[in-house]
């Protein structure tokens, strides 16, 4: 089996994933606890946690799937797909942010959540479906929304932490 289907082979990879995910996750959650009243106080800032915490933990879940023993390429495109189509509902479901002192929502704004949801979900939801379909360098694309999801997330858990208190 080629590289880029065989979860054998990317094993290192998915233990460095799996604990900055974790060691990211719990600092989200310091973070949250921290600013909690802060983050309640803004329209919008809740639902940003969530799909920050909503990140992390889809980047963890994948790690894990990835790291089960002898496992076949079918059964991990199979649990790559329930996740990232798990994080597709949730995301789709959450609110891009809020407007500004007029209600207006800015276009920029809207774009940029987006972007990141899509940035981070889109190539996982690919990666499970090649990795099933043993086709066009899979855990290549597994690896690139993990990337976009972890800078996704660091970018707003920045947000959550230091940007709130200004």
């Amino acid at each position: 089996m080629s590289v880029a289907y065989d979860p054998e082979q990317w094993h290192d990879l998915f233990v460095a994933v799996a604990g900055a995910s974790a060691a990211l996750l719990g600092l989200l959650f310091v973070a949250v606890s921290i600013n909690l009243e802060r983050i309640l106080g803004f329209e919008g800032l809740p639902e940003r946690a969530l799909e920050t915490l909503m990140l992390l933990l889809g980047v963890l879940l994948v790690s894990i799937v990835g790291l089960m023993p002898d496992q076949s390429h079918v059964a991990l495109g199979v649990e790559l797909l329930v996740i990232a189509t798990t994080m597709i509902a949730i995301a789709v479901r959450l609110p891009i942010l809020t407007g500004d002192a007029s209600g207006r929502e800015e276009l920029t704004w809207k774009l940029s959540r987006w972007s990141v949801r899509v940035a981070a979900v889109g190539p996982l939801w690919l990666g499970g479906l090649l990795e099933l379909l043993a086709i066009g360098g899979a855990l290549y694309w597994v690896t690139a929304g993990v990337a976009f999801a972890i800078v996704g997330a660091v970018a707003s858990a920045w947000v959550l932490l230091v940007e709130i208190l200004r």
